[in-house]
């Protein structure tokens, strides 16, 4: 049994109610090891002696030392290992300044008193992997570059006039907003990538093995997709947008994750003050006409066999002829290494697939392998 809990991740929990306290623990200690401190003070004392704490669940307003000050000593710190740590922190539903003082200290994610069990479980996880992403980039940065191909891309997605959302039609339209949108990308990411909730309408996805190319087609399909979702608010129709920002370390793979994050998020203010609504890479704006040929083969074959096992085989058949193009390369190998004839001029006549585009693939192969799990493809 202790072997099973020292495998979990650590988590500490800083709040001064017990009561809280035990309500949190009870959710989430099938999943999570857990500490407790009942104070800022206590809380910050643990974080310097236990170096395999992964995420700080923290209330705001506490003995001692309140959630603020405990922010402030993190994000403040001389330790990496200290002050890059997830900040999860508890709010009630009418603390709204004092969460907006919290995300510009540094929160990583909030959550309110009452969440429910599987939302809660989600947004751990996810601060978790963010976590464990941090320290393999930053402390086996030279294998993941070899294993990856040099190929870590950023994406930071903010949702255009948020806080003017807030304030229009009440925070909880924000949050709504906020986790549908959360929901949407667990859906669509691959199982390597990494989602991080960076402030409150404002996401990170990072994505090792993916080329800015990848990453900017994806992009450019949630961004479309959600320019076609209505939301209805009382007797409003609300219309959300979103522009991105992309960084990748292809080109300097000495770059932090934390310099990629600040690269990918200067991207979105520029984007911002364009006036919003696009996608935004170290060479300017990215539309469809300047992504670059192999966005096209950013299709997930995973993501196409779980469509086709469940049912959803019209989806999986939208991108056919993309995904033969992807497998092409694994079609030759076949040919070769078994001695036999699939006709695969046929096979690419029927998918309308031109030499050139046959010879790219073959030429490619290494990419297109490396990449069989590449991002997934936004149904809108």
């Amino acid at each position: 049994m202790s072997e099973v809990v020292a495998q979990l991740p650590r988590v500490l929990i800083v709040d001064d109610s017990r009561m809280v306290r035990a309500s949190l623990i009870k959710q989430i200690r099938d999943k999570f090891d857990v500490r407790e401190e009942v104070d800022g003070e206590a809380g910050w004392q643990t974080l310097l002696l236990d170096p395999t704490i992964e995420v700080v669940i923290s209330d705001i307003g506490m003995p001692r030392l309140d959630g603020f000050g405990l922010l402030s000593r993190i994000r403040g710190s001389r330790l990496s290992r200290v002050n890059t740590l997830p900040v999860l922190i508890i709010s009630g539903e009418d603390e709204n300044e004092a969460r907006m003082k919290a995300q510009a200290m540094g929160a990583t994610d909030f959550i309110t008193k009452g969440t429910p069990r599987v939302e809660l479980v989600a947004r751990i996880e996810a601060l978790v992997k963010l976590a464990q992403t941090r320290r393999e980039l930053e402390e086996s940065r030279e294998q993941l570059v070899r294993r990856n191909r040099g190929d870590v891309s950023v994406m930071v997605i903010q949702v255009d006039g948020y806080d003017k959302l807030c304030e229009s039609y009440g925070h909880s339209v924000g949050q709504l907003v906020h986790r549908k949108l959360s929901k949407l990308l667990s859906a669509k990411v691959r199982k390597e990538d990494t989602i991080a909730h960076l402030a409150e309408g404002q996401f990170a996805v990072i994505s090792p093995s993916a080329d800015l190319d990848a990453c900017g087609a994806f992009a450019l399909r949630l961004r479309r997709a959600i320019d076609t979702i209505v939301m209805t608010y009382k007797e409003h129709r609300i219309r959300i947008s979103l522009t991105i920002g992309l960084a990748s370390a292809h080109g300097d793979p000495n770059l932090s994750l934390e310099e990629l994050l600040q690269l990918a998020a200067a991207r979105v203010a520029d984007g911002c003050l364009l006036g919003g609504n696009r996608v935004v890479s170290e060479s300017g704006e990215v539309t469809p006409d300047n992504i670059g040929r192999f966005s096209r083969l950013a299709v997930s074959v995973d993501h196409a066999l779980t469509q086709i096992r469940t049912g959803s085989k019209e989806e999986a058949r939208k991108r056919l002829r993309e995904l033969v193009q992807t497998v092409m390369p694994l079609l030759e190998l076949m040919e070769d290494d078994f001695r036999i004839s699939l006709n695969l001029l046929t096979l690419a006549e029927k998918a309308q697939i031109t030499s050139l585009e046959m010879h790219t693939a073959t030429s490619t192969s290494s990419l297109v392998t490396s990449t069989a799990t590449n991002m997934t493809q936004w149904r809108g």
